[in-house]
């Protein structure tokens, strides 16, 4: 034990990682990971993969995930505070950036910037696809599951809570 208090901890990690959140709560699970599992164990790979499904099932914004990972560190004050500390930073930001937006949106540097921002943005998504896919799966059925939804979801028109659904009767079945 070091005496650290793991939840000033984890409020001080998503100040940083609010504002590096461009494009969502998505694009910060691999550090999310790396931090809550794998650095401080917070909580386990199965944890964390349930925790995250709980939260894009829930109504909401995505960023409930951290809601939830506070609240797991540090019961409710927790959930609290991580909610805090992730938006906080992030609507001040988002305030500042459309002021920008709206005083050199029409500038060439500035359409660049966003040009530059939007394949990083898809490249930390598929890194947390990734991350995610590794933690939640127990087995090759796991991946299958996984590439066939996915598949799914990119091909079709297919709505996505049928895709869940059918994945969960699956995993009902016993067959995941």
């Amino acid at each position: 034990m070091d005496g650290r208090d793991p939840l000033i901890d984890l409020v001080l990690h998503l100040l940083v990682l609010s504002l590096v959140a461009v494009g969502g709560i998505n694009v910060i699970l691999p550090d999310l990971h790396r931090v809550a599992v794998l650095g401080e164990g917070w909580m386990t790979d199965e944890e964390f993969t349930t925790l995250f499904a709980l939260a894009q099932a829930a109504p909401g914004p995505n960023m409930l995930f951290v809601t939830l990972i506070g609240w797991k560190v540090g019961g409710i004050p927790g959930g609290l505070a991580a909610t805090a500390a992730m938006s906080g930073p992030a609507v001040i930001l988002a305030y500042g950036m459309a002021r920008l937006w709206l005083a050199w949106g029409h500038q060439p540097w500035f359409t660049a910037l966003r040009n530059g921002l939007a394949p990083l943005t898809v490249g930390l998504i598929v890194a947390s696809a990734a991350l995610l896919t590794i933690a939640a799966a127990s087995g090759w059925q796991s991946y299958a599951v996984t590439a066939v939804a996915a598949a799914i979801v990119i091909m079709t028109r297919v709505h996505p809570i049928i895709v869940l659904a059918g994945a969960g009767a699956l995993g009902v079945a016993g067959l995941v």
